[in-house]
C-alpha cells in the first residue's frame, strides 16, 4: 500500500490548552478514516494540521501528494457566478474545464452555474465546496464536517463523490459528527487522546 499521508505522534495545543496528544495514523491509497468525538475534541484542529494550516506541537506530518481542504468556508469568491468561481480554484489546481463540469454534474450544480455565490443556500454552498474538491483531482481529500447544511440528497451525493474518489485510488480524511454511511471507513475517537 502507497502511504498518501501520515501523522506520527503529532500533539495539538491551541491557545494554552492541550487539545490532543500521541496521536498517529496513515491513509493509503483507497482509504478512509473517520475522526469523530464531541465539540472541541480537535477533530477540526487534526484536519488543520494534516493540511499544513497548523503546526504540530510535536511529531510530524507527512503528505505524499496534493490535498483538497472543505472546512468552514467555502473558499469561492461570493461575487462570482458559480461556474466562474469553481474554474478560477481549476486554474489554480491546474485542471482542465471538462473537471469542473463533470463534478458541478457529481453535485447537481449545472442548474446554478449562473447564480453568484452569495446567493446559494447554505446546502448549495457546501454542495459547491465539494465539488471544487472534486474538481481538484487531489489525492488527499481532507473534509471537515462537509455535510454540515446538506439535504439527504446532497449527502447522498457526497457519499458517492468520496466512493468513486477512493475506487480511483484517492484518500479521505473525515472529520464528523456521523459516519455518512460511508462503506468500509476506519475510525478515530478524537476524545481518546485528550
Amino acid at each position: 500500500m502507497t502511504e498518501l499521508l501520515r501523522l506520527d505522534g503529532v500533539a495539538c495545543i491551541r491557545g494554552d490548552r492541550l487539545v490532543f496528544e500521541g496521536l498517529s495514523l496513515a491513509l493509503g491509497r483507497g482509504e478512509a478514516l473517520w475522526l469523530r468525538g464531541p465539540n472541541g475534541a480537535g477533530k477540526s484542529s487534526l484536519i488543520r494540521l494534516a493540511a499544513g494550516l497548523l503546526r504540530p506541537a510535536a511529531g510530524t506530518v507527512t503528505r505524499r501528494e496534493r490535498i483538497a481542504l472543505i472546512d468552514e468556508a467555502a473558499a469561492l469568491d461570493t461575487e462570482l457566478p458559480l461556474r466562474k468561481a469553481l474554474d478560477f480554484w481549476a486554474r489554480v489546481d491546474t485542471v482542465d474545464g471538462p473537471a469542473v463540469t463533470r463534478a458541478m454534474d457529481d453535485m447537481a450544480l449545472a442548474s446554478l452555474a449562473e447564480v453568484p455565490v452569495s446567493m446559494l443556500s447554505t446546502g448549495q454552498r457546501k454542495r459547491a465546496a465539494m465539488a471544487r474538491v472534486i474538481a481538484s483531482c487531489a489525492p488527499i481529500w481532507l473534509l471537515d464536517e462537509p455535510a454540515n447544511g446538506m439535504d439527504d440528497a446532497a449527502q447522498a451525493r457526497l457519499v458517492a463523490g468520496i466512493a468513486k474518489h477512493r475506487a480511483n485510488g484517492g484518500a479521505v480524511l473525515l472529520a464528523s459528527h456521523f459516519a455518512l454511511g460511508i462503506s468500509d471507513l476506519a475510525e478515530i475517537d478524537m476524545g481518546a487522546f485528550v
